[in-house]
């Protein structure tokens, strides 16, 4: 990209409202509560022909640095430090207010390009508050509805004027930038049909779990930065927000989730809104991480969300977070693993780790299990295989009879990868009991080690050799009889004699 601005200002002008203008989605959770947005989110603006590089922050508040308020004032500074200038929002509607004069003064001190920008431009009133502006000293004010997409022209003009032709239109001889979005959905389902497995592509991480049980804080670790907003209060993440870094050689896209609790227990519509962002990222991601506290852990919660990722066919692994708060661990291992198998029999062998975000105890052990994991969800069998396994499964423990009459499995074939999905041919599908389905998946996961990734198993009846092929029912062919007349007692009628 040609160049990075922040979309900075104070609580509740509509810095994420323009971010998901100018990002042609609704990535940034949006509402009329201030203060929706906690971390800084990156993301690609298109503004008619400008392409530049964005971060939307939190709204600038006055507070301590020890509160949250004061922890996401300092994560919007990173980001103006990170970018080449910034996009100023203030609300047009309801004029300047201190808060706006004393980031007004902040801009100035970085010495950085900035776009005044006055949203809510087409509220009643919003001149006065426009002409108000230019007591802040950043220049002409660029009046603009970031709802309504009103004054974009005039917006691409403001930041050209800003930062100079030659910074917002690279060579047309420059190598192209592939864009970069939050969610990347162009692979999601894609099968990888390869003979082998590609390990530099790039590879998609959910981190999830109930609120508090140190997902942020985990990433963080990974990053070996303060990326992401952490404290002790619960729920501080809201967004959904993707990260990248590289594990040994290999690109890694993180993405951090909001808590997810009990869905009796989400009342508010921007709760309901992060849960949904939340389960969004899981569908989309590849891997996903679930993070269990260790000092609680399989909490009712904690198992719905692993039965989710599994319905929703992504790789699961288990985090057990917090084990430095442990004591005695050899105890609580062995534990944990009677537990996992006992509780989490539709994923049996699903990879389990003990993490430490604080610390970063077992992280690489974390990430080799995640390749781990991804390499077997991606995985591929040969239908001989398939076959001759079948055969050898069905010899040692034959299908039930049903209504008195035996099931027959006469063929079997992978059909799709991410995850595994099998076809098998067979008479009457629908009568296969669900006990036999799950023998078939558990003796799959044991003979072809695919332990711990969701395994998809239908049946489909042969078809027909005699039926026609239009659908259309064949009569059947039969020989014109002679004709005879009959009275109306049934008996046969004299013939008629000729001449």
């Amino acid at each position: 990209m040609s160049i990075t601005l922040a979309i900075v200002g104070r609580p509740n002008v509509g810095k994420s409202t323009l971010f998901n203008r100018l990002a042609g989605r609704k990535l940034a959770l949006v509402d009329d509560t201030p203060g929706v947005t906690r971390d800084r989110r990156p993301g690609d603006a298109k503004l008619v022909d400008l392409r530049f590089r964005m971060i939307d922050t939190a709204g600038l508040e006055v507070a301590g640095p020890d509160t949250l308020e004061g922890r996401m004032r300092a994560q919007s500074e990173l980001a103006m430090d990170e970018a080449d200038g910034a996009l100023f929002l203030i609300d047009a509607k309801a004029g300047l207010t201190p808060a706006d004069e004393l980031l007004a003064e902040i801009l100035r001190k970085r010495g950085k390009p900035v776009v005044l920008v006055a949203n809510k431009a087409e509220s009643k009133g919003a001149e006065a508050g426009m002409y108000d502006a230019y007591r802040l000293g950043l220049g002409e004010p660029c009046p603009i509805s970031a709802e309504h997409g009103g004054g974009m022209l005039d917006l691409r003009d403001a930041i050209v004027a800003a930062f100079g032709e030659e910074r917002c239109f690279p060579p047309k001889n420059a190598p192209a930038v592939e864009a970069v979005t939050d969610i990347d959905v162009s692979s999601a389902d894609e099968e990888d049909e390869g003979p082998d497995y590609d390990e530099t592509k790039p590879l998609r991480v959910a981190i999830v779990g109930r609120p508090n049980a140190g997902k942020s804080t985990l990433i963080n670790r990974f990053l070996g930065q303060d990326r992401l907003l952490t404290g002790p209060e619960a729920g501080i993440t809201r967004d959904s927000i993707a990260v990248d870094f590289e594990w040994r050689g290999r690109q890694i896209k993180l993405f951090d989730t909001a808590g997810l609790r009990r869905k009796a227990r989400v009342q508010e519509k921007l709760e309901k809104l992060s849960v949904a962002d939340a389960l969004r990222a899981i569908r989309f991601a590849e891997v996903v991480v679930v993070v269990f506290d260790s000092t609680i852990p399989f909490e009712k919660q904690d198992l719905q969300i692993a039965d989710l990722i599994v319905r929703e066919g992504r790789a699961p692994v288990i985090a057990f977070n917090k084990w430095d708060l442990i004591d005695n661990r050899q105890e609580k291992l062995a534990e944990l693993r009677e537990m996992t198998d006992r509780l989490l029999p539709q994923v049996r062998g699903i990879r389990a780790v003990t993490v430490a975000g604080q610390t970063g105890e077992g992280l690489d052990r974390l990430m080799e299990n995640i390749a781990l994991v991804h390499r077997v969800w991606n995985k591929r069998i040969s239908t001989a295989k398939l076959n001759r396994w079948l055969d050898h499964v069905t010899a040692h423990h034959p299908p039930p009879a049903v209504s008195g009459r035996r099931l027959k499995l006469k063929y079997m074939t992978q059909v799709k990868s991410r995850p595994p999905g099998f076809m098998i041919s067979c008479t009457r599908p629908e009568a296969v009991p669900e006990s036999y389905t799950r023998y078939l998946v558990n003796s799959l996961r044991a003979d072809f080690e695919m332990p711990g990734i969701p395994l998809r198993v239908v049946y489909r009846s042969g078809d027909n050799p005699y039926a026609p092929k239009d659908g259309k029912p064949k009569r059947a062919s039969v020989m014109p009889k002679k004709s005879t007349r009959r009275t109306v007692s049934g008996k046969l009628a004299p013939k008629k004699r000729s001449g």
